[in-house]
């Protein structure tokens, strides 16, 4: 008897702690700040003015979130395309994660960041980089690799304008010259 009362006392223990950690995860996945207001697919946002495109955004998921400070999450990444006056594309930034902030318009790239000015040829590579939508200036603390038809540069910050012809790379810590084949 005593036995039987014993594996029902480590029974009921055991299913006392299963519980509590299956209710903490619950708790977690349940909070009101990790459930998303509105989930879409495959979006694009356009900025404007004057009936002129100025950027496009686009995303194959967005999280909208309706908290304190709303946001909207691009878990699936998003790639960003910005026009001149004549509506050519001039430039594009492009991650693997984004998330935007509504009342900053601040949107905080990360993963496999690039940059890209097609009109010069210059690639930035990075592991994150802010978009303050507002000031229309890109910037990093990441180490960068910035790529052009004739060199490579390696630095350690930047703050550019956000497309990406403007800017100024901190701590120069390399220029590569890169030889054209003939």
């Amino acid at each position: 008897m005593k036995f039987v009362k014993s594996i029902m006392a480590v029974s009921a223990i055991m299913m006392l702690f299963s519980c509590e950690n299956s209710l903490s995860v619950v708790q977690e996945l349940t909070r009101e700040d990790t459930i998303a207001d509105i989930t879409a697919r495959d979006i694009t946002y356009v900025r404007s003015d004057s009936g002129l495109v100025q950027m496009t955004l686009m995303a194959t998921r967005m999280n909208r979130y309706a908290v304190d400070d709303p946001a909207m999450e691009f878990p699936e990444g998003f790639t960003a395309f910005f026009y001149d006056s004549t509506q050519a594309i001039t430039s594009r930034i492009e991650a693997k994660y984004g998330i935007s902030y509504e009342k900053t318009r601040l949107i905080i790239a990360r993963d496999s960041v690039e940059v890209e000015n097609f009109v010069t040829q210059e690639k930035l590579n990075t592991s994150s980089l802010y978009w303050d939508q507002q000031k229309r200036i890109i910037y990093t603390s990441a180490p960068v690799k910035i790529t052009s038809p004739d060199k490579v540069v390696y630095g350690d910050s930047l703050i550019a304008t956000e497309g990406f012809d403007r800017r100024t790379i901190h701590n120069v810590r390399a220029t590569i010259e890169v030889e054209e084949d003939e």
